[in-house]
């Protein structure tokens, strides 16, 4: 992985934390991304949005460092840097917090932050420290809704570990947190519980993209939407400048009104 160099970044707060720029993407003969750009800022929740098979999973597993892009260019803080595996995307202080959140349910909430980066001293876990570290992050989040950090994971609501598992995510002085479909399955209190946690994320000045099939949701908290179609990127835009109905035609034509992939384009992506 290329090491972003600090001086060669652009200066100015207008550059974004993570830009792509024509991002193509094949499995065998099927083409999954077809020059995909897209900016993410620190301090905005970006919602990527699209339908099945639109290219969302594909385009965030390339960012996280599952998958390798075959062409296109890869941004992070104005300088291009290469992303191979996991490792090198969490260096860069990218983050993921997958949909089945990976949480050992016989683990305490400090042991499943700390999971798999436990602190030790000497042959033994440092307790003292990882519980200091985990409550001082959940303090930072505003999180209110956990009696205790030593509570078994197994306990939790539905919105409570996808507060863990959110915590954990930004523990690791991370810039870029991905949430993939956050709220799914969550009742209506605790699906605002946790997109108050996504705002507060962005408000802390971390760069944040939500995928989401969920349009209140997106609408709600969200700054900007990316709109994948059939792998090409419809349109990014400001979410206080389209309505839900423009969203919708974005994510089932390519196109609504005078936004998005010309006419042309969007058959040829049929």
């Amino acid at each position: 992985m290329s090491e972003p160099d600090a001086s060669a970044a652009t200066a100015g707060g207008d550059t974004p934390l993570l830009e792509l720029r024509g991002i193509h993407k094949s499995f065998g003969a099927v083409e999954v991304l077809r020059g995909v750009d897209l900016k993410v800022r620190s301090g905005r929740v970006t919602a990527l949005v699209g339908d099945n098979g639109a290219g969302k999973s594909t385009l965030i597993k390339g960012v996280a460092g599952i998958h390798n892009f075959d062409a296109g260019e890869y941004l992070y803080e104005g300088v291009p840097v290469e992303v191979h595996d996991p490792k090198a995307a969490n260096a860069l202080g990218i983050e993921v917090v997958y949909q089945d959140l990976a949480l050992c349910n016989n683990l305490d909430v400090v042991h499943n932050m700390f999971l798999g980066r436990e602190v030790m001293k000497g042959i033994t876990l440092n307790e003292d420290v990882m519980e200091a570290r985990a409550r001082k992050t959940l303090d930072g989040l505003a999180v209110r809704t956990l009696r205790s950090v030593r509570q078994p994971v197994a306990s939790l609501s539905g919105g409570q570990r996808q507060t863990v598992a959110i915590a954990r995510a930004v523990l690791w002085n991370s810039k870029l947190v991905i949430l993939d479909e956050p709220t799914a399955a969550l009742g209506v209190a605790q699906t605002e519980q946790v997109l108050r946690l996504v705002r507060q994320l962005a408000d802390n000045g971390l760069g944040v993209i939500l995928i989401s099939h969920n349009l209140g949701d997106v609408m709600q908290v969200a700054d900007d939407i990316a709109v994948l179609y059939l792998g090409q990127l419809a349109a990014q835009v400001d979410t206080k400048d389209v309505q839900r109905n423009q969203v919708v035609e974005l994510i089932t034509a390519g196109r609504s009104g005078d936004i998005g992939l010309s006419p042309a384009m969007a058959e040829v992506a049929l």
